[in-house]
């Protein structure tokens, strides 16, 4: 195993933590800087915002530069960000320290995946993108919870210190072990850009800002729908998101299985899924044995739709994988974003904390719906290419 992947692994611990771990913090933000909770859940919008723009802009730059070169870039303004939420002042720079980390979110990942799959022979490039990802997982799994517990000992800024150290070590080994790879000169922006005029595509990209957005209602609202409605302590929330974060990891390699198994199956699945489990964590989000089950049951379920649509939408765009990518990436945050926006736009219209499990189920169902129609098309083309494809055969003896 190139010792290049771990960088690489290394680097998306890093922005997997900074990016989930406010969603553990925000009891502590909101009540240090004086606003609301939905008010501190708008720096879970804010992030997600800033990467569904910095993915398709930073990706574009990316293709200027050597690709390790565009990693460090990254990482560099990884750092940067981070740094400024450790120091901020007051909301609005902390919102301001946010969006610059998020700039860097979706074109590493992006770009990541592309020097992960030309270090390793071509039938194993599969594996080393997922090896890059699995320090996603593990920021999840180890990064989020043990950040909660030590802005909830410590402050919640040092856990911002913290993680621009991580960044630094991250950047350092991109650094020490990453090999220069020249930049792409393939077909080109323009002929990258011209994927989106495939409709699939835009379908597939719809149903992970749908799916994502059913997650990211309950979840961004996940501490003080446990602490209010469950009765736990604020110290129980960081263990509360290991459980969360042990079903992602179970549901991540279990849907990727399926994915490849039967993709379009697996994402009618886990969306109608994703939506029974939610309905379900309305009722038992009120006890806290029922409660913790559950949560370890949703990030499985969660999670399982991240393997079946990062592949839907590489499968629609084959001839622009990377660029697909990071739009798939920006469309994921896109539904962070407007998931919680809608669940924050309700509690502050005193519908109660039961309220982001109600409206993530109803975005997973349409979420659903869009795939059925996904698939429908796709079946009603199959019929026409196959009548279509002995022609040029026939032509050419």
């Amino acid at each position: 195993m190139p010792l290049a992947l771990l960088a690489l692994a290394l680097g998306a611990f890093g922005i997997g933590t900074t990016e989930f771990v406010i969603v553990g913090l925000l009891p502590d933000v909101a009540r240090d800087l004086s606003v609301s909770i939905p008010g501190a859940g708008m720096l879970v919008t804010g992030y997600a915002l800033g990467v569904v723009v910095g993915a398709p802009l930073m990706t574009a730059a990316g293709t200027r530069l050597p690709r390790k070169t565009m990693l460090m870039t990254l990482m560099g303004v990884f750092i940067v960000g981070n740094l400024i939420c450790a120091v901020a002042p007051d909301y609005t720079v902390l919102m301001v320290g946010r969006l610059v980390a998020a700039l860097c979110h979706g074109a590493f990942f992006g770009i990541g995946s592309v020097v992960a799959a030309g270090l390793v022979a071509p039938d194993r490039k599969a594996g080393a993108v997922a090896l890059m990802f699995i320090g996603l997982t593990i920021a999840n799994v180890l990064g989020v919870p043990l950040g909660t517990l030590l802005g909830q000992e410590f402050g919640w800024r040092s856990t911002f210190w913290a993680v621009s150290a991580l960044g630094i070590v991250g950047l350092a080994a991109i650094a020490a072990l990453v090999p220069r790879q020249a930049r792409d000169r393939g077909s080109g922006l323009r002929g990258e850009l011209a994927v989106f005029k495939v409709p699939q595509v835009w379908l597939a990209l719809t149903m992970t800002t749908l799916g994502f957005a059913g997650v990211f209602a309950s979840f961004t609202y996940l501490a003080p729908m446990m602490t209010e409605l469950a009765g736990f302590s604020e110290g129980s929330v960081s263990w509360l998101l290991v459980l969360f974060g042990v079903g992602l990891t179970v549901g991540n390699i279990l849907g990727g299985r399926a994915a490849d198994r039967a993709l379009m199956p697996t994402l009618y699945w886990v969306l109608g899924s994703l939506a029974v489990v939610l309905m379900v964590f309305v009722l038992t989000s009120r006890s806290q044995i029922p409660a913790a089950i559950t949560i370890v049951v949703f990030g499985a379920v969660g999670f399982a739709t991240v393997p079946a649509l990062q592949m839907r939408v590489m499968q629609q765009a084959h001839q622009a994988p990377a660029l697909a990518a990071a739009a798939n990436i920006a469309a994921f945050n896109l539904g962070n974003a407007l998931g919680a926006s809608l669940s924050g736009s309700a509690l502050d219209r005193g519908f109660g904390y039961t309220a982001p499990n109600w409206i993530g189920a109803a975005l997973a169902v349409t979420g659903l719906a869009v795939a059925l129609l996904s698939g429908a098309l796709e079946r009603g083309s199959l019929p026409r290419r196959t009548a279509e494809r002995p022609e040029p055969a026939a032509s050419n003896r």
